[in-house]
């Protein structure tokens, strides 16, 4: 029996303006192995539509919650 179990990868986009939350993720998402997970951390608002959007059209799981006015958490499994 293997063990498949990956660490979460903590992306912090924390104070960097878009598009640099998505352009992190992606960097992430090519050197990623199956069923990895990503911790994205974002300040910036339009992060939400940036990031949900790419991951529907890729159909990447992804799963968004607003931390406070200035903190988005989306956890992404590739």
């Amino acid at each position: 029996m293997t063990n498949t179990s990956h660490s979460i990868v903590d992306i912090d986009a924390l104070g960097q303006p878009c598009p640099m939350p998505l352009l992190l993720l992606k960097r992430q998402l090519k050197k990623a192995e199956p069923k990895q997970q990503f911790l994205l951390k974002s300040s910036d608002p339009h992060s939400e539509i940036d990031i949900l959007r790419y991951c529907e059209i890729h159909q990447i799981n992804c799963c968004f919650k607003k931390i406070s006015e200035n903190e988005f958490h989306y956890l992404i499994e590739s």
